[in-house]
């Protein structure tokens, strides 16, 4: 069977253009495109939507929401198949379970509570903590055109070669036609023993030299043609990938499944780059 690009929508703005960067993936996927609203309230309580649809906004309904979804996802991909789908439930607990039968999940960065759009929206991240498959949350100020900065950015984490992150970076990068940039980030130790039998006989910066190997480790089986970039930077991963992430289209990371009752937890990385990012940013679950 083929699995559609899910995108949540709420009414909010950033969930409509999440509907439309859905609509870029899904045509670069050869997919169809899944419009879902999940939410116990009937009404949508805002003021943008119901302003564009010319209704007082105790008026605006759930169909109202996927239908103006639909329309601008449309417009953005004329070829793309679209449904839609109304869901009476808690919105993180039937976004999850669309995971389940979803090629990528999309979200915008925040919902329409009001918080400041630098901040993720609660239902963002308990979706990406939780969802089966790559979850895509689309943050930036920019118009989300695919190949705008021209380069993936992957986060090489511990995991090596053939990470579940490593090839949904590597697929992003070619259906876009952009170089792969792959990022590791290394510090040195605060008291580093000058004579530490590891050390004798490596470069001076032993802990570089470690972060370069796991970044070839990962890319280890990357495609022939596929235009790759490698790189190491001192500091903190967070701090590290934020910073790559002013020139990127997406940054992917990997997210590790640990074992519980609901899912994968997010690690302080994937947290960090999801509030903060200038990008897109992709999370990837990992099974450990």
């Amino acid at each position: 069977m083929d699995l559609p690009v899910v995108v949540g929508v709420d009414g909010s703005e950033p969930s409509m253009r999440a509907a439309e960067w859905a609509a870029d993936e899904a045509a670069l996927r050869g997919a169809s495109l899944r419009l879902v609203y999940a939410s116990l309230w009937e009404r949508y309580e805002g003021v943008s939507l119901a302003h564009d649809l010319g209704k007082p906004s105790e008026e605006v309904m759930a169909e109202d929401i996927v239908g103006t979804a639909e329309r601008r996802a449309r417009r953005r991909q004329p070829g793309v198949k679209v449904t839609t789908e109304v869901l009476p439930e808690e919105a993180g607990y039937g976004l999850v379970r669309e995971s389940h039968s979803a090629l990528v999940m999309v979200l915008g960065c925040r919902g329409r509570s009001g918080v400041a759009e630098v901040l993720l929206g609660s239902v963002s991240v308990a979706v990406a903590g939780h969802a089966h498959c790559p979850l895509i949350v689309v943050r930036g100020s920019h118009d989300n055109r695919s190949g705008a900065r021209g380069r993936i950015v992957l986060g090489v984490g511990e995991k090596r070669a053939g990470s579940a992150a490593v090839r949904f970076a590597v697929e992003e990068a070619l259906l876009r036609g952009v170089p792969l940039e792959a990022v590791r980030a290394w510090r040195r130790p605060l008291h580093e023993p000058r004579a530490h039998p590891l050390l004798v006989g490596e470069p001076a910066h032993f802990q570089e030299q470690q972060a370069a190997e796991l970044v070839e480790e990962a890319l280890r089986d990357t495609p022939a043609g596929l235009r790759v970039q490698r790189r190491t930077i001192e500091g903190f991963a967070r701090d590290a990938l934020l910073a790559v992430s002013r020139e990127a289209d997406l940054l992917v990371v990997g997210a590790r499944r640990r074992q519980g009752h609901f899912g994968l937890r997010l690690g302080r990385v994937a947290h960090g780059v999801l509030h903060h990012a200038a990008c897109p940013v992709a999370v990837v679950p990992e099974r450990v």
